[in-house]
């Protein structure tokens, strides 16, 4: 059953985040999908920019469309990752979305209001949420790059008023995460600090957490085992996913963890079995394997466990 994020992130808020997920394909909605049935956990579709170019958005929405008749138990919400303005009007006239996110991040804050301002009142002319980014975080993820000099975290007294003046419906801040593989460099890690001091002054406010997979060091072992080159890598420490929902943060992005699980299955099942050029049989091995993986970060998230009692909040 599709909702939108507004009604999941007030049951979640202050106690356990939703985890949002980024697909590409029908074998990450199905182990996506298998996951979180497994857990009982409500959860969020991301589809970015670049999945709605990889084959084609019509595609994508019919996998989901056909994953829901499926699972007709699983509660989530559809939601456009990193989206500029012109996808965000498209996805908000396509009526398929539950919420947007427009990314103006890069932008003076002035112009990144004035953007967002903009989306927000064409969502919500159509009950739909938008999400919007103020700083910037570090890192590569499909077409966004900023480097780590250019990276800022978010100023707590200008999310306050940029939540005032866009009317925005969720907030991403940047608190010390980074995109890609590659989020940490020394003793970095999470600036609970600042997430404390934006809660403060935004009580009650859903935050969003983004560049926040674990990137688990023993998938990238048995990537480089299996012939990978991906080194100096480091993630979140999924413990600190509790203690930043505690804070407001009621919606975390995982997709690079994904991505790995994939390249780790793929690549150790055709190194064992050089003769074999079917892509079904890894493609089965990943859904199972996907589907352990979502399973396992929604415990870390708190959301497992909650699907009967999001059902209830909802329909009641």
């Amino acid at each position: 059953m599709i909702v939108t994020t507004a009604q999941l992130f007030k049951v979640a808020y202050g106690r356990f985040a939703i985890g949002a997920y980024n697909i590409n394909n029908a074998e990450q909605a199905m182990g996506l999908f298998r996951g979180c049935i497994q857990s009982q956990a409500p959860f969020i579709i991301q589809i970015s920019k670049g999945a709605r170019k990889y084959t084609d958005k019509r595609m994508l929405e019919a996998i989901i469309r056909a994953a829901d008749e499926i699972f007709p138990e699983a509660i989530f919400a559809v939601h456009l990752d990193h989206g500029d303005e012109e996808t965000c009007y498209d996805c908000i006239n396509s009526g398929f979305y539950s919420s947007v996110m427009i990314d103006a991040s890069h932008d003076p804050f002035e112009k990144n209001v004035e953007i967002t301002k903009r989306v927000v009142e064409a969502a919500h002319a159509k009950g739909i949420s938008v999400e919007a980014e103020l700083g910037m975080l570090g890192g590569v993820e499909e077409d966004i790059q900023v480097d780590e000099g250019n990276a800022c975290l978010t100023d707590p007294d200008e999310a306050k008023k940029f939540v005032e003046l866009t009317g925005c419906d969720s907030l991403a801040c940047a608190i010390g995460t980074s995109h890609g593989a590659f989020k940490f460099k020394g003793k970095q890690a999470l600036r609970f600090d600042v997430l404390a001091e934006i809660q403060k002054r935004l009580p009650g406010f859903p935050l969003v957490m983004h560049g926040s997979s674990s990137v688990p060091q023993e998938e990238v072992a048995r990537i480089n085992a299996a012939g990978g080159q991906i080194k100096d890598s480091a993630g979140v420490d999924p413990k600190e996913y509790l203690p930043a929902a505690k804070l407001g943060v009621t919606k975390i992005n995982i997709d690079t963890d994904g991505r790995l699980v994939w390249t780790r299955v793929h690549r150790e099942y055709f190194r064992d079995h050089p003769d074999q050029f079917d892509f079904r049989p890894p493609g089965k091995i990943f859904m199972e394997e996907y589907a352990k993986f979502i399973a396992s970060r929604n415990e870390l998230l708190g959301s497992a466990g909650k699907l009967e009692e999001v059902r209830k909040a909802i329909s009641g």
